[in-house]
């Protein structure tokens, strides 16, 4: 079992296999999804974290309450995250990562193409990882998350996510 699945399987229920295999917190990729995942957190919630910002604090931060200045928290939400892969081209993709049925992989270096360098840069130094690293994080995360947060095969309404988001957030915390 992988980092990424022992995180979030923990907390409510298995998640299949991360993409690349690795695991343990010790290793560079557990680092990096460890830094990685409040990131993701609070742009999915539509929020940052502003703890996950300072690079290797080693602090998972706490994404409730912490808005952007712009109130984007860098996607635009869950709904917005969907949407920009979509324009993208990787609607396919994102789609599966909805559904109940195997997540299809995106590959990290379209990450990029989609959200822009600034975005992955801004991403990257809020969790005190390379731009690479992001890269590769975001794109083991993104299905994993994005299927952790969507039971049912559905989008929640976002009162619902952002309350899922918080008691997830809570649990990692402790």
């Amino acid at each position: 079992m992988g980092l990424l699945d022992q995180i979030l399987g923990g907390l409510g229920g298995a998640v299949g296999r991360s993409q690349t295999g690795r695991s343990g917190a010790g290793s560079g990729m557990g680092r990096v999804l460890m830094s990685l995942l409040p990131v993701v957190l609070g742009m999915l919630a539509n929020r940052s974290s502003r703890a996950a910002s300072q690079p290797g604090s080693g602090s998972s931060g706490s994404v409730a309450h912490q808005i952007d200045a712009d109130g984007a928290g860098g996607f635009g939400g869950l709904g917005g995250l969907l949407e920009q892969l979509t324009q993208g081209g990787y609607g396919r993709q994102a789609q599966s990562w909805i559904s109940t049925g195997d997540n299809e992989p995106i590959d990290p270096d379209a990450l990029s193409q989609i959200f822009g360098n600034d975005r992955i840069a801004q991403i990257a130094a809020r969790a005190g990882v390379s731009e690479q690293e992001a890269r590769g994080g975001l794109a083991e995360l993104l299905p994993n998350v994005v299927d952790h947060f969507t039971p049912d095969g559905r989008l929640p309404p976002m009162d619902q996510l952002v309350a899922s988001i918080d008691d997830y957030q809570r649990r990692l915390d402790q």
